[in-house]
């Protein structure tokens, strides 16, 4: 038979060269890997992307947040989108239009320009990632095949984010900052060319988009946490403070309305109505935003306050993954026998305590001393977690909406860190102004002439004086961290009422929700 036979007698959308699960794996898993990975490799960065845009500290947070709130807000519509449309096609577009932001943000020579390319990288995402995880269902066949797959797809998904800090390291520090973005480039391209090639188009299934749900709901959480980093700046009384917050609320109120009349909603209301999937959610976006926030200003402490090179920051790190991925193992290992409540109660005591001691950080304190003993307590704590909510976010739910439910925790996840750290941001921004004032005459009265003309041109202290303002900031920023893991101590106490025989049908469908 001919190739052009071969070709005529393909199914359409078949791949151009079937029988190669391995490689399909491979390019689909390549996807999940850059997607998360851009997360942590980006923020290893943060202290020279500071340095080199003239980012604020309270600024720099939209390099974080930019992404994952429309990461987050869009995560369900790329999923919807790729049901509607086709899973490998919708697969591609997301994974060009990434690539393509990566390229834009390698080029920014402004903050505004970074943050845009940024916010396209979030759709990117948001596109590409939860149709990687559907595209495993429509390659695999069901049974060991397919769990193998789901097994790879979490294992890149829980270490990405390890690899991503020590590539950001050696990038930013070899080459430049820009690389941790110029780095997706090249290998966007390459998931691109070989999809067709290796992954054949799912069926295509027939449904509605709820355009206004995610506009509504990604608009209102952006002002939400516009309205906490201005306050930072600018303060409470400030007329664009009081415009975003009221924004947000109309904004939100119209996203409820809407989802509780779309036929076919973004964020189908209902899971809201079982109190344990309910406490789940709020359990997890209380220790995401206890998380993001306790990543980005340890970075910039260790960098800017330790002195540490980006590779030595990104080391610093890694104990915490590796502690993470303990405390994980551990409850999938022991879920059976427990249940799923005293890992959700010792895991988020575990993460308080981490916070609430990080809170005697100060401008003297080492890493050893200082640092690496409350993020291992933290890290162990939210290892206990990640398993536990993701299999009780789906629990007694139908089949048919454990994609949505476990969706649903996802975006919770990543809305919840741009959320937590502007309410960081802004008790940082309070207390470090306040240090300043007080460390002001004290550098005034002994400081050279080469450091007052440094302050003169840059308005912000050098050091020994802004480890001092810096530190009391970073250290201050942890106390509402602190109060947001008790507030996940207590959701899980009161309210999650999950028994041991609620999770045994889950047994043979975690592979998806895990990854």
């Amino acid at each position: 038979m001919t190739t052009s036979q071969l070709i005529k007698d393909q199914k359409p959308g078949a791949a151009r060269r079937e029988g190669h699960p391995g490689i399909a794996l491979t390019v689909i898993a390549a996807c999940q890997l850059m997607v998360v990975l851009d997360a942590t490799i980006v923020n290893i960065a943060l202290p020279h992307i500071q340095d080199a845009l003239k980012f604020s500290t309270t600024e720099l947070t939209w390099v974080v947040s930019s992404y994952t709130l429309t990461f987050g807000g869009l995560l369900l519509l790329g999923g919807r989108a790729g049901d509607i449309l086709g899973r490998r096609r919708v697969f591609m577009t997301g994974i060009l239009l990434f690539t393509f932001a990566s390229l834009l943000g390698g080029f920014a020579q402004e903050p505004w320009q970074l943050l845009a390319a940024r916010v396209l990288q979030g759709v990117g995402g948001a596109i590409a990632s939860p149709t990687s995880l559907a595209l495993i269902t429509t390659t695999f066949p069901e049974g060991p095949e397919r769990n193998r797959a789901f097994g790879v797809f979490a294992a890149v998904s829980a270490g990405g984010g390890a690899i991503g800090l020590l590539a950001g390291g050696m990038l930013t520090e070899w080459l430049d900052w820009r690389w941790v973005l110029f780095v997706n480039v090249p290998i966007g391209v390459l998931i691109a060319v070989l999809t067709p090639l290796y992954i054949s188009e799912s069926e295509r299934h027939t449904g509605r988009f709820d355009i206004a749900g995610a506009v509504t709901s990604t608009a209102g959480m952006a002002s939400l946490v516009y309205g906490f980093i201005r306050a930072a700046d600018e303060g409470w009384r400030d007329s664009l403070t009081i415009g975003s917050f009221g924004a947000a609320v109309v904004l939100l109120l119209a996203f409820a309305l809407i989802e509780s009349r779309a036929k076919e909603p973004i964020t189908p209301l209902r899971m809201f109505a079982d109190r344990n999937r309910s406490g789940t959610y709020v359990i997890m976006l209380s220790l995401a935003a206890a998380m993001f926030g306790m990543f980005f200003y340890i970075v910039l402490f260790v960098q800017n306050v330790l002195g540490y090179s980006p590779i030595e920051a990104g080391l610093a790190f890694l104990p915490v993954t590796v502690v993470i991925a303990l405390g994980a193992g551990l409850s999938q290992r022991f879920l059976p026998v427990f249940g799923p409540k005293p890992f959700m109660l010792v895991g988020a005591t575990l993460v308080a305590t981490g916070l609430a001691w990080q809170t005697l950080l100060s401008s003297d304190s080492s890493y050893v001393g200082g640092i690496l003993g409350p993020m291992l307590v933290f890290g162990f704590g939210m290892g206990l977690n990640f398993v536990t909510l993701t299999l009780t976010a789906v629990s007694g739910v139908a089949q048919h909406e454990a994609g949505a439910a476990s969706g649903l925790l996802n975006a919770t996840q990543q809305v919840g860190g741009s959320l937590g750290l502007s309410i960081l941001t802004t008790v940082f921004g309070t207390a470090s102004r306040d240090e300043a004032e007080k460390q002001l005459p004290n550098f005034l009265a002994n400081a050279s002439a080469e450091q007052k003309t440094e302050f003169a041109t840059s308005h912000q202290l050098p050091a020994p004086w802004g480890h001092e303002v810096l530190a009391q900031g970073i250290s201050t920023a942890f106390i509402p961290a602190a109060a947001m893991a008790v507030l996940a101590l207590s959701t899980a106490w009161l309210v999650i009422r999950v028994r041991k025989s609620d999770l045994e049908a889950l047994s043979g469908s975690a592979g998806p929700g895990v990854g």
